[in-house]
């Protein structure tokens, strides 16, 4: 069988014991669009086709870039949908705190936590931030993410989320990943301004210029943050100067903000611990995306996991992240949160597999370019060292990924 004309790849992969399309995402009955023994052929950084090996190796046989899975299993990048990347220093010795008996809200109480990265954030320079992210980004690539949000919040004052924000867009221009920028000046409140002062300047005129360099706006609703008048007063004002929304609720305490930030557009409402049914239901109503992030609870050594099965059940999309940050989650790996919340949060494999993939590329309106195989999208793609998705939690903590490919590049 020839090509059809203008239908040449630039390379196919081949061989993959299951690939993981995820086309069929609306799917009960096959979710991950598995196909055995499946071939993807690529051409200018796009899926082009999907199909058995034969058929893709007959079809593109002129194809002399082929990549070989070896039985191994392929699926889409990781979208690590919500992460705190760039920042300076970090916050081992709270971790022993932890385990002496303090919460993480009592440390931050005390103006430790989010303050003490505030400081080291504000001291570094931007090379050095841009330095450090760099080999973060790197990793997060080795453990098979191909897209990352990375939000700032360690800076508080106008200069410094300023240059976190800078840094973020260069990485962006620099590094093979692609980044999505979320502004999270409303993170905490600083040690230098007062409550009133601090609201009247994230939600001033200080948001046109930051929406210049961010596309998500980003808010810490919580008790001993901010609550749900202030939470309100500044999504407004962000979806006023044209920021898409996103929320952190429920982590702690439940305090109505999921279902506020949903009734007002957001984009996704992330941790979700605490939520009530009334506010589960405005979600669905909404189409906003449930973002879990389990790895939080388990390095905080809580027993309050995010329950799955209450979102799916309402046709709620989620989606699992990392939240990569220096205080609550240092993780890098992707595959840890599956396990997580498969065996956590009461997901099933595959609920976990598009939790990470299509569902996380929702939470940051990308799910047209990524998240999936489909012929069109960007050809980012994983081969892990083990052949079916189930052996992603059996194999747990271990980073199973041979190749990353981005873009239909290997990285």
């Amino acid at each position: 069988m020839r090509e059809t004309a203008g239908k040449f790849a630039d390379a196919i992969i081949i061989n993959a014991s299951q690939l993981l399309t995820l086309e069929n995402s609306s799917s009960d009955s096959d979710l991950l669009g598995i196909l055995d023994n499946g071939a993807v052929a690529i051409k200018d950084g796009l899926i082009l086709e999907t199909g058995l090996t034969s058929e893709i190796v007959k079809k593109f046989s002129s194809c002399s870039n082929i990549i070989d899975a070896e039985k191994s299993l392929v699926m889409p990048g990781f979208v690590d949908c919500h992460t705190h990347l760039v920042f300076a220093g970090n916050r081992s010795s709270e971790m022993e705190m932890r385990l002496q008996g303090a919460d993480y809200l009592d440390i931050l109480k005390d103006r430790g936590g989010i303050h003490s990265t505030v400081k080291a954030t504000r001291a570094a320079s931007a090379n050095e931030l841009f330095d450090t992210a760099v080999k973060r980004l790197d990793l997060i690539a080795e453990n098979g993410t191909t897209t990352v949000e990375i939000k700032s919040g360690y800076g508080l004052n106008e200069e410094s989320e300023l240059k976190m924000l800078k840094v973020i867009k260069k990485l962006s221009e620099n590094h093979s990943l692609d980044i999505i920028p979320t502004y999270l000046g409303a993170h905490t409140f600083p040690d230098d301004s007062n409550r009133v002062d601090y609201l009247e300047w994230l939600s001033g005129d200080s948001l046109q210029l930051f929406s210049k360099y961010a596309e998500f706006f980003d808010v810490f609703s919580e008790e001993g943050a901010f609550n749900l008048e202030e939470t309100e007063l500044l999504l407004r004002a962000a979806k006023g100067v044209g920021f898409k929304l996103k929320a952190h609720v429920g982590q702690f305490n439940d305090i109505g903000a999921a279902g506020l930030a949903s009734s007002m557009g957001a984009v996704s409402v992330d941790h979700l611990e605490n939520i009530s049914d009334e506010d589960l239901d405005k979600m669905a109503d909404s189409g906003t995306v449930a973002v879990l992030l389990p790895g939080v609870p388990f390095f905080l050594q809580s027993s309050i996991y995010p329950d799955a099965k209450r979102f799916i059940k309402r046709g709620i999309p989620v989606a699992l992240a990392t939240d990569f940050n220096p205080g609550s989650c240092p993780s890098y790996s992707m595959q840890m949160m599956i396990t997580l919340g498969i065996f956590y949060c009461g997901m099933t494999v595959a609920d976990a597999v598009a939790a990470a993939t299509i569902n996380a590329a929702k939470a940051i309106n990308r799910e047209d370019e990524i998240g999936s195989l489909k012929p069109g999208k960007k050809a980012d793609l994983i081969i892990l060292n083990i052949e079916r998705p189930e052996e992603i939690p059996y194999y747990f903590g271990t980073n199973l990924v041979k190749k990353t490919i981005k873009n239909g590049r290997i990285i």
